[in-house]
């Protein structure tokens, strides 16, 4: 049976066939964009690596990789705001830091410097020396973000190295209970432990946000990712860049948001506004009126959403400066002008966060701290060893060495010193003593781990002197 095709039919095909082919052809070239535009971002994120002696974590996840059991590295991410080398990252990557590392996407390394940290807001600013200007990342308004808005975020999970991963606004203004001035973004991006501090960019390559936390029933992503704004971290990282220290504002005032049952017990129609709870004796707020129930409803020109974006208003007012407030009292409007001042921290306090924690000391000892034993019957059966294993076994390691932040363990066995393979203790020791006689730093051992990934031995260096 011969087919016919009407005329409109037949036009309908090739409008089809057209269209379906442009709308390729575009796809392609946002594809192209897309990928061009994220290797233009790549030399602004960094990995940053603390050398720590000690973490411990508690509450919502923050999206870095720690281990509280021994000091060893801390993992996270970071991006260049300034070509001076001035980088931005999360105070929680630093906690407890008293080294720093950065890699740039080139795989080239620099010691870095701690300018100073926020812990409050959990954002902090280092610094490395370079031969040449760096990469840095282009502000982008966060306040402009809507919710469905695609983002990409950049970073350092897992120990993986450097990964991309894109997603949506999944929400805005989050408050996961980190501080009094949440407003995080949410993001279903894959966020990981190692992205903390790493970079939020929307598709234009503009920075909108911080990678900052994570919640997850597991270790890894589950599509609820949270950033700090972009203007937020821009606000925080220029104070602590010129001042040491943010400056917060301070009206000496605590406020919770209105809920609506506490609206319709003050006689309001709707719950807007945030209630004051507690005023400081002698504070801004209370030298200004201001009284316990009162209810804020605006800031200056501002209207606050809710109690969070009040205190962060605060924060951010000009110290020494009377910001018109309104509040509502008894059925009435009335304003109060607030001269906000200076949060009062302690010197102390400000001057502990821009300093990094006090190294350990650690000893060198003439053995290096190891209690090795050659591979007899006896040890080969103690420690589990193969009948064909030869090398010298660790059976011991002392606390406040060196050795013992290498990731060494007992049982592990040291098949060879620099070059030469090892059968007894004296041997390893001959090779640790000509280190030391040619003014050698480290030698180098090469260790069959008991407890390993691989079957595969690794090389390892072992500090013989001091630094």
């Amino acid at each position: 049976m011969t087919a016919h095709i009407r005329p409109l039919t037949l036009l309908a095909i090739v409008l089809t066939a057209t269209l379906g082919s442009r709308q390729a052809a575009a796809q392609q070239t946002m594809e192209v964009s897309q990928s061009e535009l994220i290797r233009t971002l790549l030399p602004t994120v960094v990995n940053i690596t603390s050398t720590v002696a000690a973490t411990t974590q508690s509450g919502v996840a923050p999206a870095a990789n720690a281990d509280a059991s021994r000091s060893k590295p801390l993992f996270g991410s970071g991006f260049v705001i300034d070509p001076s080398g001035l980088i931005a990252t999360n105070e929680h990557v630093l906690t407890g830091a008293y080294q720093i590392k950065v890699t740039f996407s080139d795989g080239q390394t620099a010691s870095a410097k701690l300018v100073a940290a926020a812990p409050m807001i959990d954002i902090a600013v280092i610094r490395v020396d370079t031969q040449h200007p760096l990469e840095a990342v282009h502000w982008g308004d966060s306040d402009t973000l809507q919710i469905g808005d695609p983002v990409i975020a950049i970073g350092y999970p897992l120990g993986v190295g450097m990964s991309v991963s894109a997603g949506i606004v999944s929400a805005l203004n989050r408050h996961i209970e980190k501080s009094e001035f949440d407003n995080y973004i949410q993001t279903d991006a894959a966020i990981n432990r190692g992205n903390s501090g790493g970079p939020l960019f929307n598709r234009a390559g503009e920075l909108i946000g911080m990678n900052t936390a994570l919640i997850s029933p597991t270790r890894g992503s589950a599509g609820l990712g949270f950033a700090q704004p972009s203007n937020d971290v821009k606000f925080v990282t220029e104070r602590l860049i010129h001042h040491d220290w943010i400056r917060p504002g301070w009206a000496g005032c605590a406020v919770e948001d209105l809920t609506p049952e506490l609206a319709h017990a003050l006689g309001m129609q709707s719950p807007k506004g945030s209630i004051v709870a507690a005023l400081s004796d002698g504070g801004p707020a209370a030298a200004a009126g201001l009284e316990v129930g009162d209810v804020v409803l605006r800031f200056g020109d501002r209207t606050p959403r809710d109690s969070r974006e009040l205190m962060r208003l605060i924060a951010m007012a000009t110290v020494d400066q009377a910001v018109p407030v309104t509040v509502l009292r008894d059925g009435r409007e009335r304003i109060f002008p607030v001269t906000i001042k200076l949060w009062p921290a302690s010197a102390q306090e400000i001057a502990a966060r821009s300093t990094l924690a006090a190294a350990p000391t650690l000893t060198i000892p003439a053995d290096l701290g190891l209690s090795l034993d050659a591979i007899r019957p006896a040890v080969r059966e103690k420690y589990g060893l193969d009948i064909a294993q030869v090398g010298v076994v660790i059976t011991g390691i002392a606390a406040g060495t060196d050795a013992a932040t290498r990731g060494l363990a007992v049982g592990d066995v040291i098949l060879r010193v620099q070059r030469e393979q090892v059968r007894t203790p004296q041997q390893v020791q001959a090779q640790v003593d000509a280190a030391r006689t040619h003014h050698q730093q480290y030698v180098a051992a090469l260790v069959l781990k008991k407890a390993q990934d691989t079957p595969d031995p690794v090389w390892i260096p072992l500090r013989v002197s001091p630094p």
